[in-house]
């Protein structure tokens, strides 16, 4: 039988903090390389819900989580390739976070995860 040294920990976090938890995860393990920039971005969109393109470039520009809109569109655009946000539409674009991701952002959120190492 395998000895385990077990860490638990428990702690109250903002439900922003929540969800930039699990978007910081789902990178971790698919090996997908974000910017703070780009993870803020990405926890408003989840927060927020779908929402227009340039509604949403100009909004996340406004807070300064980018310089400019453009600077914002061309994150968008790099999320997009990464699989983490899904565009629809064809002349007003609407954008939200890939529901693959399973990101949970409503409602009272407990996350649990449990990982091991096991040496052979």
């Amino acid at each position: 039988m395998a000895l385990v040294k077990r860490v638990e920990k428990t702690a109250r976090l903002s439900r922003r903090a929540l969800v930039k938890y699990q978007i910081m995860t789902h990178c971790f393990f698919n090996n997908v390389q974000i910017s703070d920039a780009d993870l803020e971005s990405l926890a408003l969109l989840a927060e927020s819900g779908e929402q227009e393109l340039t509604f949403f470039c100009l909004s996340i520009s406004d807070q300064s989580i980018f310089k400019s809109p453009q600077s914002a569109r061309n994150a968008v655009a790099k999320a997009e390739k990464k699989k983490l946000i899904v565009k629809a539409g064809n002349n007003k674009k609407t954008i939200k976070l890939n529901p693959d991701i399973q990101v949970q952002s409503v409602g009272n959120i407990l996350l649990e995860y449990k990982f091991v190492s096991l040496e052979s």
